[in-house]
């Protein structure tokens, strides 16, 4: 799946709230390249964040947060 402008925009609008931008960035790219749909990316994206300890899991909160409120 192509990057599109909806990724960007909402690692954009996370990137001040969040501590670990970098390790965010290369996370949810390489999550939206593996991914069949938005939905897929989603499910990814969950899956990811119960692995996940904080503070990253709270980046990967703000950032789905972000991503979710662009939905419409």
């Amino acid at each position: 799946m192509r990057e599109d402008n909806k990724l960007k925009e909402a690692l954009f609008e996370a990137r001040p709230y969040v501590e670990y931008y970098d390790r965010l960035e290369n996370l949810v790219k390489k999550l939206w390249e593996e991914a069949t749909d938005e939905e897929n990316f989603l499910q990814l994206l969950n899956e990811e964040m119960e692995r996940s300890k904080e503070p990253f899991k709270t980046d990967l909160r703000i950032f789905l947060q972000k991503f979710e409120s662009l939905k419409g």
